[in-house]
């Protein structure tokens, strides 16, 4: 059974990406862990030095409260959806958010992460800023972004695009093996820019080893590769976009900024976070 960890502050962008997390763990037969973190803010015992585990026990207290109002409440979004009898268990971790999911994955053995982006709190630390790629490639596990606004659609066809590097193999067995456990297919975008040119023979070489997989591989010739992988999803109704995180990538510049500012109407699909 897959394990599929979903952080959740709670807010309306999250209780969204929890609707996909549920029909992706259906999907997949596979349970949730849900995880609440949260940071209790530096308190100087110099200042407090009479009542400062009072005050310290009282934030912790008010997380935990939090937490048991809300809990419920996804539960009702479960029965809502048809998916009452999906396994889910809970953790509530005290830390940054990064630290708590990176542990959350280690201990709780994680296949796979769901979580929505552009929230009001802290979620924008994971996709802002100059540290959000090494964030993101840390993780180590295929990572679900579903940004604000995008409600859960059948996830019939998988985008991705490809360089035709080893790499690339490694991460398109990845999805394939996520795609057949769903009855879903990958389509596979080649953008040929600059020097960076394959042949039809790397093309050809390809198709032959995945004859037998459901894959089909296009190719272009551009120097917009933004516009050209907004036009693949559309014209090709790609449900979710994957993409292999290469340390020199342009994963950062072209998507994590969209992301960050919720710039759904460029981006309108899930996204698939593979890591190289």
């Amino acid at each position: 059974m897959k394990r599929i960890l979903f952080p959740t502050d709670f807010s309306e962008v999250a209780n969204n990406a929890f609707v996909h997390a549920l029909e992706f763990a259906n999907a997949v037969h596979g349970e949730l862990i849900l995880l609440h973190s949260y940071a209790i803010p530096a308190i100087d015992d110099q200042f407090f030095p009479e009542n400062f585990t009072e005050v310290y026990n009282t934030l912790e207290l008010s997380h935990f409260e939090l937490f048991k109002d809300e809990v419920p409440k996804m539960r009702k979004i479960m029965e809502k959806n048809g998916y009452g009898a999906i396994e889910m268990n809970h953790r509530l971790m005290e830390g940054e958010l990064v630290a708590t999911i990176q542990q959350c994955i280690v201990e709780e053995n994680i296949d796979y992460l769901i979580m929505g982006t552009s929230s009001a709190t802290d979620w924008e630390t994971l996709f802002s800023g100059s540290n959000s790629g090494a964030v993101v490639t840390g993780l180590q596990i295929p990572m679900l972004c579903i940004p604000l606004d995008v409600k859960y659609k059948k996830l019939e066809t998988f985008g991705f695009v490809t360089h035709y590097k080893p790499e690339d193999k490694i991460a398109l067995n990845k999805i394939l093996a996520l795609a057949k456990m769903i009855n879903a297919k990958v389509k596979c975008l080649y953008i040929g820019h600059g020097a960076a040119a394959h042949t039809q023979v790397e093309t050809e070489k390809w198709e032959a080893e995945f004859k037998s997989e459901p894959v089909q591989f296009l190719g272009i010739k551009s120097e917009d590769i933004k516009q050209v992988t907004l036009d693949f999803i559309k014209a090709e109704s790609v449900d979710v976009f994957s993409i292999l995180t290469y340390k020199s990538s342009d994963f950062e510049r072209l998507f994590v900024a969209n992301y960050s500012k919720n710039k759904s109407k460029d981006i309108a699909v899930p996204l698939l976070v593979i890591h190289a």
